[in-house]
């Protein structure tokens, strides 16, 4: 067996030292990363230990995890079942319906495809509080006012059309100030940060040397909670309408590169934690397209 990487080891270190340096973490968030990545593809039931085991090696503490849980149960986002002394907790359908609706673009493979159509959508001046967070989910940015606008023709937008003007048309004239208009400035200054922290640990995944299962689980679930807390907040746009010199699409080259050099060892953990086979290896092996990549699985 090759001696573990001392390099890749001292470069999650940093990682996990990165996360406890921007404030006491969000262990909610991390455990609801560790469902959506790794849990439901293997059936979306989990061991209290396995979860404790990777909160562990993240500096996580006991209580943290379980306070955690608690306040994830009592949100509907899982269920906790027994099995004689060991729990047990599941994703529950509101939690699984909100992660499958973020999942195709925390693991596309790049900008979404754009044929040059718009659609515009016109909302009551009346409508609730929450409106503009569903349009925003369902890619639409606020032009002024009641005005929504989205790249794409949208058959069926995640948010209810009644009473609203929705428009379909396509334009060759997009011009530059049109990129001002999606705010980015803020999303691309978080995808250089994410290219320099997790630069090292692609290097030293590169060099070689064997990555410990219990490592490389923690050091995916991090990369996907970094990850997916950028690219859910990224406009989306297609490469046609993104700024220049925009840093999203290295950041996904690192992200990719990294996530199929550690799927072998920490799917390896996983199944040594006692969770079922994959359910759909094919459909696994699809994320970020890892068919290209160092993933075995």
């Amino acid at each position: 067996m090759d001696a573990p990487s001392r390099p890749a080891e001292a470069a999650l270190d940093r990682l996990i030292a990165r996360l406890h340096e921007r404030g006491r973490p969000r262990v909610w968030s991390l455990v609801i990363t560790i469902f959506g990545d790794a849990v439901v593809p293997r059936g979306g039931r989990v061991a209290l230990q396995a979860l404790q085991d990777i909160m562990g090696r993240l500096r996580i503490e006991a209580g943290a995890l379980r306070t955690a849980m608690s306040r994830l149960a009592a949100d509907h986002w899982v269920t906790r079942e027994r099995d004689g002394r060991n729990s047990f907790y599941r994703l529950a359908e509101e939690g699984r319906h909100a992660f499958d609706l973020a999942t195709r673009r925390i693991y596309a493979a790049g900008p979404p495809d754009w044929d040059g159509t718009w659609t515009v959508a016109v909302v009551p001046q009346a409508s609730d509080g929450d409106l503009r967070g569903r349009m925003e989910e369902a890619g639409f940015l606020s032009v002024e006012g009641s005005v929504y606008l989205r790249p794409g023709t949208v058959p069926a937008i995640a948010v209810d059309p009644a009473g609203m003007l929705v428009i379909h048309g396509s334009s060759a004239e997009h011009p530059e100030a049109m990129r001002m208009l999606w705010p980015s400035e803020e999303v691309a200054t978080a995808y250089g940060a994410f290219i320099e922290a997790y630069r090292p640990l692609s290097e030293a995944l590169k060099r070689g040397g064997a990555f410990r299962p219990l490592d490389a689980i923690s050091a995916r679930t991090l990369l996907l909670h970094d990850w997916r807390r950028i690219v859910l907040r990224d406009p989306g746009l297609p490469l046609a309408l993104l700024p220049k010199d925009w840093p999203g699409e290295q950041a996904r080259s690192l992200a990719r590169d990294i996530y199929g050099r550690l799927a072998a060892p920490s799917e390896a953990w996983l199944t040594e934690a006692g969770l079922p086979p994959l359910a759909n290896p094919r459909e696994f092996g699809g994320r970020f397209r890892m068919s290209g990549s160092h993933s075995s699985i």
